[in-house]
C-alpha cells in the first residue's frame, strides 16, 4: 500500500507499520522534521502535544538504528513519567514486529529492574533527567555511543527546574551528536539551552489550530485571592457539572484545594507530581471512567490525560502563558461537544485577560458569581425537579404507608412532606455558602515616576512596596538572568516556607532579582525558613524588600 509517508524513504517495514496504525498523511511537524532528522540535522521544533512530534523523532531515531552497535544509539527526555511512558509506548507501536531493546526509566520504578535491562543492552532509552542522572552516577547507563537526543517538552522540562541535569547529561553524550529539541513554547531559557547545545540547527514552528476553542463558553469572573475557593464552590453550586479538570499553579496547592472542596461537600481527587506512579495511574484511570468527578491538577501532572467528555475546566490559577491557557481549555468541548471554561481572575490581573483573548481572538465574558439567594433558590430547584421526578415515577410504596401512618397518628400531610423535605436537604449544611469580600478593580499606575524625590532617589524601595493590603513585599536574589519564572517562585516559598501556595500575590521578575508579594501573616513564617530556600537547586536570599 503506498502512502505519504513512502516520500521520506524509511525502511519500508516502518511505512507499512504507520499504515497499519491507520496513518496515511503526515502532519506538518513531521512533514518538516523526518527529512531534517534523517540527514543528521539538529532540529528546534516549536510544536504542542498533539501536532504528531512523537512520530516525527521517533521515526527517524528507528530508521537509524543500527544492529552494529550494541551500545545505547539514541536517548530522549521527558518531563514526567507520564510522558516517558506515552513515548515509550508509541516508539514501540512504530516498530511494529521488528521491536528495538527500548527502556523507559523514570522516578518510583525499581532501580534493580532498570539496572538488568541496561546490563543486557539496549538501543534507545526514554526516562526523566533525575532517574537518568541517577543511573548515570551508578554507573550503569554509559551514554558514550549515542547519536541522537532528543529533549521532548523542553519548556517543561526548564520549567521544573532540570536545567543542570540535562547539561550534565549532555555533557555525557558524544560532542558529535545529532539533538531534536520540540517545545510547545521557546522562552528565554529554551532558546539558551538551544544555542548553546545545537549546532546550526533548523527551527520549525507549528501552529496547531484550535478549532474546539470555537466550541467552548470562555467566562471569567472578578475575584480577590483571599476569596477563590469560595468563588469556586459557589460555582459548583450552580454549574451543570458531569466532569471538572481545575488546574492549580503548585503541587501544594493541588492537594490543599482537593481537601478544601472535599470538605465542603465536592469530593475531589489530586494529580500532581507526588503522587506515586501506580496511584496516579488509578486517579487517571477513575476520572475517564467517570468513577470521579473531579480532578484538582497542575499543568505538567495533567499531560497525558485524555479525556472525550469533560464538561468543565476551571482555571483556580493562571498559567504563566496565553499557549498553555488554550492546552488547558481544549481539554473540554471535545468530540463535537460544548464545554465551558471558568477562570477566576484577581485585580491585578486584569490585564492578561486582555492578552489572552488577544492570542485565542476570542471573547473571554466576564459573569458575576451568584449570590446566597442564587444558590438557596438553585438548590430548592433541584429538590423540586428530584420531587417532580419521583411522582411521576411513583415508586415509592414503602414510604408511603410510612406517611400513612404518621396521618393515622394524627400528624397534617402538608407537615409531614415539609418535614421530610427538611430531612432531604439536611447535607445542605455541610455546604455553607462562604462569603466574598468587595473586589476593587486594579487602576494603571500610569504615574509612577512622578513621586520621584529629589536626586538620585533615596526613595528608591517606593517601588518594592506591595500595593496590596495585607501584603509585604519580599526580594529574591535571582531573576530573568537565571532563568526565573513564576512558578519557581510559588513552588519554593510554598515548599520551604509551608505556605499556600495560592496565598503568594504578585511576582515581579527583573533582570537580577525577583520581588513577591506574600500574606503579612505569613511573613515570620517564610523568613524563619529564608536559608533553606532555593530554587533549580541553587541557594537564593530572601529579605523584606
Amino acid at each position: 500500500m503506498t502512502t505519504e509517508f513512502d516520500v521520506f524513504n524509511l525502511h519500508p517495514r516502518l511505512v507499512q507499520t504507520v499504515s497499519d496504525l491507520g496513518y496515511t498523511s503526515p502532519t506538518p511537524i513531521q512533514s518538516a522534521v523526518i527529512p531534517l532528522m534523517l540527514s543528521g540535522r539538529d532540529v528546534i521544533g516549536q510544536a504542542q502535544t498533539g501536532t504528531g512530534k512523537t512520530a516525527a523523532f521517533g521515526l527517524p531515531i528507528l530508521h537509524l538504528l543500527d544492529a552494529e552497535v550494541s551500545g545505547i544509539q539514541s536517548l530522549v527526555l521527558t518531563p514526567t513519567r507520564e510522558l516517558a511512558i506515552q513515548v515509550a509506548q508509541a516508539i514501540m507501536d512504530y516498530a511494529g514486529s521488528n521491536q528495538p531493546r527500548l527502556l523507559a526509566v523514570y522516578g518510583g520504578q525499581p532501580y534493580p529492574r532498570q539496572i538488568n535491562r541496561l546490563n543486557k543492552g539496549v538501543d534507545v532509552v526514554v526516562g526523566t533527567p533525575g532517574r537518568i542522572l541517577d543511573l548515570i552516577h551508578k554507573k550503569v547507563l554509559d551514554l558514550g555511543s549515542v547519536k541522537t537526543v532528543v529533549l521532548d517538552e523542553a519548556d517543561e522540562m526548564l520549567s521544573m527546574g532540570f536545567i543542570e541535569d540535562i547539561e550534565a547529561i549532555l555533557a555525557e553524550t558524544p560532542s558529535t551528536r545529532q539533538t531534536a529539541l520540540f517545545s510547545a513554547t521557546i522562552p528565554p531559557a529554551v532558546r539558551r539551552l538551544a544555542d548553546r547545545y545545537l549546532h546550526e540547527a533548523q527551527y520549525i514552528a507549528i501552529q496547531r489550530d484550535h478549532p474546539a476553542v470555537a466550541s467552548i463558553e470562555q467566562r471569567y469572573y472578578l475575584v480577590n485571592e483571599a476569596d477563590k475557593l469560595a468563588a469556586l464552590t459557589r460555582l459548583f453550586e450552580v454549574e451543570p457539572i458531569t466532569s471538572a479538570l481545575i488546574f492549580v499553579r503548585t503541587r501544594l496547592a493541588s492537594g490543599e484545594l482537593a481537601g478544601e472542596l472535599t470538605q465542603r461537600g465536592f469530593p475531589a481527587e489530586v494529580l500532581n507530581g507526588d503522587l506515586p506512579q501506580e496511584t496516579r495511574e488509578v486517579v487517571m484511570s477513575r476520572f475517564r471512567n467517570n468513577q470521579s468527578k473531579v480532578l484538582v491538577a497542575t499543568d505538567v501532572a495533567a499531560r497525558g490525560l485524555d479525556v472525550d467528555d469533560i464538561s468543565h475546566v476551571f482555571n483556580f490559577d493562571l498559567p504563566d502563558n496565553e499557549e498553555v491557557y488554550v492546552h488547558r481549555i481544549g481539554r473540554t468541548g471535545r468530540a463535537g461537544k460544548t464545554g465551558i471554561s471558568i477562570t477566576l481572575v484577581t485585580p491585578a490581573e486584569q490585564w492578561r485577560v486582555r492578552r489572552i483573548e488577544a492570542f485565542t481572538h476570542q471573547k473571554l465574558n466576564r459573569a458575576g458569581l451568584p449570590s446566597e439567594e442564587d444558590i438557596r433558590s438553585h438548590r430548592e430547584t433541584q429538590l423540586l425537579d428530584q420531587m417532580g421526578v419521583w411522582l411521576q415515577r411513583s415508586r415509592y410504596r414503602r414510604e408511603r404507608e410510612m406517611v400513612a401512618k404518621l396521618v393515622e397518628e394524627g400528624h397534617d400531610p402538608l407537615e409531614i412532606a415539609a418535614a421530610a423535605l427538611k430531612i432531604a436537604r439536611a447535607d445542605e449544611k455541610q455546604r455553607p455558602i462562604a462569603a466574598l469580600s468587595e473586589v476593587h478593580e486594579a487602576r494603571p499606575q500610569r504615574k509612577e515616576r512622578t513621586n520621584r524625590p529629589n536626586k538620585r532617589g533615596n526613595d528608591r524601595r517606593q517601588g518594592n512596596l506591595s500595593h496590596e493590603a495585607g501584603m509585604v513585599r519580599l526580594t529574591i536574589s535571582k531573576g530573568r538572568s537565571h532563568g526565573i519564572r513564576p512558578n519557581d517562585v510559588v513552588s519554593s516559598i510554598a515548599y520551604h516556607a509551608g505556605i499556600p501556595g495560592n496565598s503568594i500575590g504578585k511576582i515581579h521578575i527583573h533582570d537580577r532579582h525577583t520581588l513577591v508579594d506574600v500574606p503579612e501573616d505569613y511573613l515570620v513564617q517564610v523568613l524563619a525558613k529564608a536559608e533553606n530556600f532555593r530554587i533549580h537547586k541553587q541557594p537564593v536570599n530572601v529579605n523584606v524588600a
